[in-house]
């Protein structure tokens, strides 16, 4: 008989509360004892949801395949007696699960498959997976019976919302992120909050807006303080990947009309979004007015932080993020490591965000992301512009990198290094996209990927590793990491790659 979840799914939400407070002592017991030697028997659970707002989501092509980029999460597999659980709102494609599984060096595949749970919700609608999941309890009692052992068990997300909250205690297991209660400090006005708080540079904003009133208020206020201001920016509180982002061109002369008439031509980050259904969202999200910082060659860094529920806080990474877009706002990739000359400027910045974040509580991962440019010669200055209280774009591709290769990052340097003590280099996007690779099934991109050996070799530590295959068939896009020993070599297997996808195409 499949074991019943402990609560009944229409618990009250003090109950609910009361047992996840209950439960977070067993993630210091797993931080603790399993994860620095990652040879005890645990299990992770894995529910790739992207519990963000419906309507930003749907501007992404293919959105419901962005479950597949945590299945770089395998690599925990390679712990001979760690099991996983891992849950989609559509079927993986099985050649998709071969294609990581076989790359768990020293693992055999079946080894590593016998010890992995995968479950579908069958439900491709644009929801939340964890809101199908709950629908489900069904679902739930299998998700609970792929649990060995329940007090070395923990639930990895995307992020943390009160619909993963009312699973992790259906489940009796906690989670490795943030309490929903804390996740306003993620947000676009918490993170203006945090950064001053800790005393970091921040582009000059007004937070906590609600309405379009408020809004252009704002701008006329930020006008007013910099009268060389030429663009504001306006942003959405829960926005994400820069698109929930609109730019405002600045009139000559700045008055409450003038501002007014200049709202109403905004440049949005997707063309498919309306001045309408941008402040409808605005109004029920809240968000802030930033200035628009333009200095010629500025770059946009960003570090990836974990905290531990002791409150130590670990770099995870660097990364330069590759920006497209109406006015360079949206994220459409990133290179490892961030640039020499200020890695280590944007990892201190970093520790001290994430140091407050951990006084206030914060559990799990997160990313913090800057500007960054050239006052004088050799002189960087860098200026924080959010923070992301979540797993985001730059998460899974050093998951990847650490999947293939078993290494690690020297906090020292901010570089990662091979088990042969090399350091190694990415360029990685979820959006490799052209019409003719529609059609293309996970098959045809396999034997594409061998016949020309787009893969990853362990002799060199150097190739390919795709991801987000099950979207390629229908939107004609798909995900990758392209690792090499330099910077120049990850970009040169990067174009490499894109070449033979091409000409295999034509």
């Amino acid at each position: 008989m499949t074991p019943k979840p402990p609560f009944p799914s229409e618990m009250p939400l003090e109950q609910e509360i009361a047992e996840f407070e209950r439960l977070k002592p067993q993630l210091e017991h797993l931080w603790d004892v399993v994860f620095p030697g990652d040879v005890e028997p645990y299990t992770s659970v894995v529910i790739p949801s992207l519990t963000l707002d419906q309507s930003e989501l749907s501007k992404i092509p293919g959105i419901g395949f962005y479950e597949e980029r945590l299945l770089f999460l395998l690599m925990r597999l390679r712990n001979p007696r760690a099991r996983m659980v891992y849950v989609t709102s559509q079927p993986v494609h099985p050649m998709v699960l071969e294609y990581y599984l076989q790359m768990l060096a020293g693992i055999p595949a079946s080894h590593a498959r016998a010890r992995l749970t995968m479950l579908c919700a069958y439900d491709n609608s644009p929801r939340p997976l964890t809101q199908k999941v709950l629908e489900r309890p069904r679902l739930v009692e299998r998700i609970r019976a792929g649990i060995v052992e329940r007090h070395s068990a923990y639930l990895t997300v995307f992020n943390v919302t009160p619909l993963e909250r009312r699973l992790a205690v259906l489940l009796g297991i906690p989670i490795n992120g943030p309490d929903p209660a804390l996740t306003h400090l993620g947000s676009k006005t918490g993170s203006k909050r945090i950064f001053r708080e800790v005393g970091i540079d921040s582009p000059d904003s007004i937070e906590d807006l609600r309405t379009v009133d408020e809004v252009a208020g704002a701008i006329l206020d930020l006008a007013h303080r910099k009268p060389s201001l030429r663009r504001a920016i306006v942003k959405l509180n829960e926005g994400f990947s820069g698109e929930g982002n609109a730019v405002i061109d600045l009139p000559e002369v700045r008055t409450v009309d003038s501002i007014a008439r200049a709202m109403g031509r905004p440049a949005f980050s997707v063309s498919t979004e309306t001045f309408e259904s941008y402040f409808e969202k605005f109004e029920r999200m809240g968000g802030i007015v930033e200035e628009f910082v333009e200095r010629p060659g500025a770059t946009s860094p960003s570090c990836q932080l974990r905290i531990n529920p002791r409150g130590d806080v670990l770099i995870a990474s660097t990364h330069e993020q590759i920006l497209g877009g109406t006015h360079g706002q949206r994220y459409e990739g990133c290179l490892f490591p961030a640039n020499d000359a200020y890695r280590l400027q944007v990892q201190a910045a970093s520790m001290q965000v994430g140091r407050a974040l951990a006084a206030h509580g914060v559990v799990g991962r997160l990313s913090v992301d800057y500007l960054a440019w050239e006052d004088g010669p050799g002189l960087w200055k860098i200026s924080a512009i959010e923070i992301n209280l979540r797993m985001g774009g730059t998460t899974h591709p050093m998951l990847a990198l650490r999947f293939l290769t078993g290494g690690w990052l020297d906090d020292r340097t901010g570089l990662f290094l091979s088990p042969s003590g090399t350091p190694k280099y990415y360029r990685a996007t979820d959006n490799v996209k052209a019409e003719r690779y529609r059609g293309l099934l996970p098959e045809d991109l396999m034997e594409i990927v061998t016949i020309n050996r787009l893969d990853y070799s362990y002799r060199s530590e150097t190739g390919v590793l795709f991801h987000m295959i099950g979207a390629i068939s229908q939107f004609g896009k798909v995900g990758l990491v392209a690792i090499g020993n330099s910077r120049d070599e990850a970009d040169a297997i990067y174009r490499k790659t894109l070449d033979v996808l091409d000409a295999e195409t034509l």
